[in-house]
């Protein structure tokens, strides 16, 4: 009954574009949740059964305020485009407020030291995400045709919310990104002459397009050393590197710098924004680099500006 009712949501799943991230997410939170009912069907469950389990994980399992609201949109998913079951008063299941915090933001000092403490690949990653203010997943799914050079762009395909954006590649690393286009294509050419080469290539471009899934363009920048199969589709590619290798060689680096602050590779897009602001861009040019849909979002930088230190004395010192 579970895993016919999985298969359900996976389908449903795709059904709505969502990305694979969030469908493997809602997956298991739903797979949780029948887990926490002793494997009673969602069908004969409702508002009392969900407000059940966020009160378990928020009171025994001390989950976030996101996580628990990441919970309760898993569950509104199943029952409203699975399961097409109405949940009554669904506003009488409150979202977990979370309180607002301020970014972990780099100096540009701090910056500099982490990335050059770095090297390779993750030295050229780190540089993206701070040079251009990208989220970690985004400069992982770059393709080499997502690089302009000519026009010095970096186009950002299907980023948060499916929304394409573009960004500025930043100067100094045009031949880094030139180098590294190169070596995708030597191992694109041995992966070709192996009998592989496929790329997985967006939404119905597989179908439309299956020789553009072979040409150089669509491979991935920052490719996968060895190949594996696509859970959804089943074909055997080079995939991207995953994302918890850069994670770990940046909290290294971080460690490494002697920086205290509890930083990680977003805090490099925060780094980029907030020093974008230091130099003078308005907050709407920097809205549109991040790709924020709300300029509220972008507003919570204006709150860490390096201004010099407070104007405010402390007592202390009077």
């Amino acid at each position: 009954m579970a895993q016919t009712l999985l298969n359900q949501v996976r389908d449903t799943a795709r059904l709505k574009h969502l990305s694979p991230r969030t469908e493997d997410s809602y997956v298991q939170w739903i797979k949780r949740f029948i887990l926490f009912h002793n494997k009673r069907h969602p069908v004969e469950m409702g508002e009392k059964e969900i407000r059940s389990y966020l009160i378990y994980l928020a009171r025994e399992k001390y989950v976030s305020s996101s996580t628990q609201n990441q919970a309760l949109n898993a569950l509104i998913f199943l029952y409203h485009q699975v399961l097409h079951k109405k949940l009554g008063n669904i506003g009488d299941i409150e979202r977990a407020q979370r309180e607002p915090r301020l970014p972990v933001v780099f100096s540009k000092k701090e910056a500099k030291a982490i990335i050059n403490s770095l090297s390779g690949t993750a030295k050229l990653v780190a540089s993206l995400l701070y040079g251009s203010g990208l989220r970690l997943l985004e400069a992982l799914h770059l393709r080499i045709n997502d690089i302009d050079f000519d026009n010095n762009i970096i186009l950002i395909r299907h980023g948060k919310g499916d929304k394409d954006r573009r960004v500025p590649l930043p100067q100094s690393l045009i031949k880094d990104i030139q180098l590294q286009c190169e070596k995708v294509n030597l191992l694109h050419k041995k992966d070709l002459q192996e009998g592989y080469g496929e790329a997985l290539l967006p939404d119905a471009f597989q179908i439309k397009f299956k020789r553009a899934s072979k040409e150089l363009g669509w491979q991935f920048l920052f490719p996968a050393s060895k190949y594996g199969a696509d859970i959804r589709t089943g074909l055997v590619v080079r995939h991207h590197l995953h994302e918890t290798y850069f994670q770990r060689e940046i909290k290294n680096a971080i460690r490494k710098s002697n920086i205290l602050k509890n930083g990680s590779c977003h805090s490099f897009r925060h780094s980029f924004a907030t020093h974008l602001l230091e130099d003078g861009h308005d907050i709407r040019t920097v809205q549109e680099l991040l790709g924020h849909k709300d300029v509220r979002t972008t507003m919570i930088y204006t709150h860490v500006l390096n201004k010099k230190g407070l104007t405010v004395r402390s007592p202390l010192d009077t």
